[in-house]
């Protein structure tokens, strides 16, 4: 089981923006330190739900902080960047970190970021699959030219290449074809897309173990109607997104959450502007947070390594990305995510 923090440099309330970001860096040091799998960064713009408006740019500057753990984005947002643009980097982040970084990419929302990045709402509603199939070509070909409806150019190199990666310095050319690509699933369609390209997804924070495995029966089926070989689908490494706070007990756990969410949840999500004045409802902060502790490993470490496992057998899921920073606070979130490497990860097989 591959378990990795998520964090989104989230401004709680009283919080500088600086704060966010230094909690941020501080969680996926201390992450490799204690042992994670990776560490999986958000990108938000215009909003404290998340300070961090470039996931990929924190991530090169984490790739430098570090020399073991992954570093992925959860997620880019593809319709307010050109996928050409996202491909550069993340070739450039595949080659320079020897394979250790991963993209993941969504659709994002409707928000006032689509006019003021200029792609327009109908790069939301419509333009995702466009975007997608030319970041994987981008990724995966050595020249790509494109006549879309969004997007038209001549045929160009692709500089640099992902699949010249310099593992062994004397062997050129034997790293990884290029870096992984992961896309965020919330809807049937969305999953059915990211099936049919063959494509792991991520699953959001708000879905329990049922909707899960509904979502990746779903992922499964739709690869095998989009011929995908049977040897792939086995092999798609689903990534699942969650919580965690770890305490002696339950009701502490909890405790902590139930203090520090609730505002940051109302402050964060209420900061949302929709690019076309549609009315978006907000979940009620106190109910989401519940709902959070409920679904996810809050508790004792026996208690979330249980929990861990008990979600990895329902959904076939092994792979994890859980939010550390939950307290709000830098030393509980540097304690947290040491306790999830060091009494939780060796709990688990």
């Amino acid at each position: 089981m591959r378990v990795g923090a998520f964090i989104l440099a989230a401004q709680f309330p009283g919080q500088g923006q600086g704060e966010a970001l230094h909690r941020a860096v501080r969680s996926a040091v201390v992450a490799e330190e204690a042992g994670l799998d990776a560490v999986w960064l958000a990108e938000h713009h215009f909003v404290p739900y998340g300070v961090c408006p470039n996931a990929v740019t924190l991530a090169a500057l984490l790739l430098g902080r570090t020399r073991r753990i992954g570093v992925g984005t959860a997620v880019s947002v593809l319709p307010t960047q050109h996928p050409v643009a996202l491909g550069e980097s993340a070739a450039l982040l595949h080659l320079t970190s020897e394979g250790r970084f991963t993209l993941g990419v969504g659709r994002g929302g409707p928000w006032v970021d689509l006019e003021v990045f200029g792609s327009g709402l109908a790069a939301y509603d419509h333009g995702f699959p466009e975007s997608l199939d030319l970041l994987l070509r981008w990724l995966r070909e050595p020249r790509v030219g494109a006549q879309g409806e969004r997007y038209a150019f001549r045929e160009v190199a692709v500089v640099p290449r992902p699949d010249q990666a310099l593992i062994d310095p004397d062997e050129p050319g034997t790293g990884p074809p290029g870096p992984p690509v992961v896309v965020a699933c919330t809807s049937p369609s969305s999953v059915r897309m990211a099936a049919a390209r063959g494509l792991p997804m991520l699953l959001g924070m708000h879905c329990g173990d049922e909707e899960k495995a509904e979502m990746i029966a779903l992922w499964r089926a739709a690869a095998r109607e989009a011929g995908r070989d049977p040897e792939e689908i086995a092999a798609a490494e689903h990534v699942s997104a969650g919580v965690v706070q770890i305490a002696d007990a339950r009701e502490a756990a909890t405790e902590t959450l139930m203090k520090a969410m609730p505002g940051w949840l109302r402050q964060g999500l209420g900061a949302h502007v929709t690019v076309d004045g549609r009315y978006r409802s907000m979940r009620d902060p106190l109910a989401y947070t519940e709902l959070l502790c409920g679904l996810h490993p809050v508790g004792p470490p026996q208690w979330c390594a249980d929990r861990l496992a008990a979600t990895s057998e329902r959904t076939g899921i092994t792979r994890f990305a859980l939010l550390v920073e939950g307290s709000g606070d830098l030393a509980a979130t540097e304690e947290n995510v040491r306790r999830l490497g060091t009494e939780v990860l060796p709990q688990l097989v």
